[in-house]
């Protein structure tokens, strides 16, 4: 087995600033991108562009393409404005995109010198183009990746600056706890048994039903329990979007009695306790019959606070360090194996550099992992038993002694499916589950999975000597349905890829919400050099 980890220990660091270093294994990217959707704005500017002028400077306009996994064709995403008469422009208009920590998006950024009107890009001159992926920008230092333009052969296109900035006020929640005041009796043998609901309007002016609060029994003054609601979902960013709150009379048979209405906004709310937030609740038909009518009621606001909901990508821009591990199958199963006979005694080792050298266990990235890799094979012999116990314990070390979330460790390993030693890695699993790892398994060949799919515990818990794991932190996936019978291995690669890591952000949430770890305010200004570690099972 092989090893792509940094060792713990050393500063967790980013590659240039605010995100890891990671490397890259076949066409997948172990770091390209972030959180089960994380909403992305990305700004561009230009320096020192190609004057296609002649007694002006260029009038340059930046056009965004983006091409889906595994196809050749280039989508146009969006325009900036066109700035007039500069070769250094900082356009305003933004791109707004999703960023998805499991998917690689490639990016293609076409600048234009505007002559005309026309919509029609042949009609301009070409300034030249820079490619990236989304992942390379938000995983630039500051998320800001410079780049040079290029296209146009013998000519210096100038530099571009694509700037990330990760769209925050939707992601806020607000804390909030209500009470009211003299309701509405509309309980013949008692008071009334009130709960609210909140609405959130929508362009068209109705409403949308966003959140009810618990029923409090027999009472004209209740105080409802404190409630978490996303900013989303309450007015989805608009702080002035008119919300509606109802107030109701819970009735057993669902024909809940309507006591009144009121209506707010999260700005007036935000304000939290004080005059301006007791709010009257007004019955329309109620007040059209009676002339003395003043309310049937007040709601008061008691609390309002805001949290941050904090995602992946933040843990990333803090410097939060991801250490990626492969093992690699070395027993006689297949050409592929755990357990290999070591020269020159024939030794079998569950546990060895695959450089060979101990002392210095450490790779230049993927090509030079691969290179390792074939050289071990010419000269160790593939023998077994297949353990996963000594690799899952091997990493387990390193992320035992790393508390603070300044490390995460992923384990990804690659077999046949045969399994020697299940209850010791059903113990290491459940062992490990308290640590800051996750676990990945590819099987490779036609056996059956049946113990890799116990190991995965999405259905049933994985537990070993009575005691549960303490989180999931295993993703088993079959590498056979991956296989693309019409020939397209980019695209089949892709798909495994994006499985393969789409738990890992959840999983590595999992571990620091439990733990109360949030996320540091900025990255380590230490920024050391790729490695890869190399071990064998």
């Amino acid at each position: 087995m092989f090893v792509l980890e940094k060792p713990a220990g050393q500063p967790a660091t980013s590659r240039s600033g605010g995100f890891p270093n990671m490397a890259s294994v076949g066409d997948f990217n172990v770091l390209s991108s972030s959180i089960p959707a994380t909403k992305v704005e990305l700004s561009v500017s230009c320096r020192n562009l190609l004057d296609r002028d002649t007694f002006s400077k260029s009038d340059p306009i930046c056009v965004l393409y983006t091409q889906a996994i595994g196809n050749k064709e280039w989508r146009e995403f969006g325009r900036t404005e066109v700035i007039d008469n500069t070769l250094n422009p900082d356009f305003v208009r933004k791109f707004i995109m999703d960023y998805f920590f499991e998917e690689r998006e490639n990016l293609r950024f076409d600048f234009y010198d505007v002559d005309s009107k026309s919509p029609n890009l042949s009609k301009h001159d070409f300034l030249g183009q820079m490619f990236c992926t989304l992942g390379e920008i938000v995983g630039s230092q500051g998320s800001r990746l410079e780049k040079p333009i290029v296209g146009i052969p013998g000519k210096k296109c100038g530099t571009v600056i694509v700037t990330a900035e990760e769209l925050g006020c939707c992601r806020d929640s607000v804390l909030m706890q209500f009470c009211a005041n003299k309701l509405d009796k509309k309980d013949f043998f008692g008071k009334s048994d009130p709960f609210l609901v909140f609405h959130r309007s929508n362009e068209d002016g109705s409403f949308t039903i966003c959140h009810k609060t618990e029923v409090i029994k027999n009472t004209l003054n209740p105080v409802w329990q404190a409630f978490k609601i996303s900013v989303r979902a309450l007015c989805n960013g608009d702080y002035d979007r008119t919300i509606k709150v109802e107030v109701y009379d819970w009735d057993r048979d669902g024909s809940h009695d309507f006591i009144g209405e009121f209506t707010t906004s999260y700005r007036e709310l935000s304000r939290g306790q004080s005059q301006f937030n007791v709010y009257e609740v007004i019955n329309p038909k109620k007040k059209g019959k009676k002339k003395k009518y003043v309310n049937s009621g007040t709601v008061t606001l008691l609390s309002f606070l805001i949290e941050t909901e904090v995602s992946f990508l933040d843990y990333i821009k803090g410097g939060t360090q991801i250490n990626f591990t492969v093992a690699i199958d070395f027993t006689a199963s297949n050409a592929l194996g755990f357990g290999a006979r070591l020269p020159p005694d024939g030794r079998v080792s569950h546990e060895f550099a695959l450089n060979g050298n101990p002392q210095n266990p450490y790779c230049h990235g993927i090509d030079g992992v691969m290179e390792a890799y074939y050289r071990s094979l010419k000269s160790v012999q593939l023998y077994g038993p297949t353990n996963f116990a000594p690799v899952i314990n091997h990493v387990a070390r390193y992320a035992a002694s790393v508390k603070d979330g300044s490390q995460y460790f992923v384990l990804l390993i690659i077999t046949d499916g045969v399994i020697s030693d299940m209850a010791q890695t059903k113990e290491s699993i459940v062992n490990a589950s308290r640590l800051p790892m996750s676990i990945i398994i590819v099987g490779v060949g036609p056996a059956e999975f049946d113990a890799m799919e116990e190991l995965d515990g999405d259905v049933v818990r994985i537990s070993s000597r009575g005691k549960f794991a303490e989180r999931d932190i295993v993703q088993f996936v079959p590498f056979r349905d991956y296989i693309d019978r019409s020939g397209n291995h980019v695209l089949s690669m892709a798909r495994l890829a994006k499985d393969v890591l789409a738990e890992i952000p959840e999983q590595f949430l999992s571990y620091m919400r439990v733990r109360g770890i949030k996320p540091s305010p900025a990255p380590p200004p230490y920024t050391p050099p790729i490695h890869v570690l190399q071990t064998q099972i």
